[in-house]
């Protein structure tokens, strides 16, 4: 088996990070009341580089991404040729030593137990990228509608731009307090693909959060949210990280349930049954 490649990281430690925060509090409350909250800067600008180059080379297939690599776009018709909709790759720290040690999952594991508790720890992470003019929208849904029903319902994503992200290039709409209602009605996109949608949710409800590279937004399980197509002329890259309660990660993994881990066929399979 080849050696992983390597990176490694000269920045301010995830507890340094959290201690110079001072909206903290302010923090907590947002994310209580509404399910979703904009953190500034949580990525330096030397390390953002890092991670740009290291997307590009999975992008460009020269980190052989393509057993957790699929078109989660592909309910609409092809946009773009030898390209995908909207290009989704599972488990990209599984490609990269020192990957997870990096400032995106330290600093947002720091601050998930700060938010939802001390047994906060990491679930999976995954990246998301919209090519110019891909014009492929994420549908609305609640990201509790693709999991199983855990008895702790406590999860958070980070959704980190790798890019500015705008209105017209694909940055996140939130529906506020959604997290504190039921799940809505979800089913899957046309074609049976593997993407979920609500019907029961529009822009007219929700918010756009554009946010500059380096920063991130990040959202509970429940809260509904989409992204638009990107139509600008400029690339649209996320890196997302998901965090749940340890015991319920040991709960999925003893269910069986491992966010594609063992190959994105595992989860496109699994929407077949």
């Amino acid at each position: 088996m080849s050696q992983l490649p390597k990176v490694e990281w000269s920045t301010a430690s995830a507890e340094e990070w959290i201690s110079c925060q001072n909206n903290r509090d302010e923090w907590k409350k947002q994310f209580s009341e509404n399910g979703f909250l904009v953190v500034q800067n949580l990525v330096d600008a030397t390390s953002i580089k890092q991670y740009q180059a290291i997307y590009d080379k999975m992008l460009k297939g020269e980190i052989d991404t393509a057993k957790h690599r699929h078109d989660l776009g592909a309910h609409v018709t092809k946009q773009k040729d030898n390209i995908e909709n909207v290009c989704q790759i599972m488990w990209p720290s599984t490609y990269v030593d020192g990957m997870k040690e990096g400032p995106i999952h330290q600093r947002a594991k720091c601050l998930a137990k700060y938010l939802l508790g001390e047994d906060m720890e990491f679930d999976f992470d995954m990246l998301i990228a919209k090519d110019p003019h891909t014009n492929t929208p994420v549908p609305w849904h609640q990201d509790e509608a693709y999991w199983p029903d855990m008895p702790d319902k406590r999860a958070v994503s980070f959704w980190v731009a790798m890019d500015n992200a705008t209105v017209d290039n694909g940055c996140m709409w939130f529906v506020g307090g959604s997290h504190n209602k039921p799940i809505r009605k979800h089913r899957q996109a046309e074609g049976g693909k593997h993407a979920l949608q609500c019907d029961e949710c529009s822009e007219e409800e929700g918010c756009p959060q554009p946010i500059p590279a380096g920063s991130c937004t990040l959202h509970h399980g429940r809260t509904l949210h989409y992204t638009r197509g990107n139509t600008s002329n400029t690339q649209r890259r996320a890196f997302i990280v998901n965090f749940r309660p340890r015991d319920m990660v040991e709960w999925e993994r003893k269910h069986g349930f491992d966010h594609g881990k063992g190959g994105i066929h595992s989860i496109t399979e699994e929407d077949k049954k």
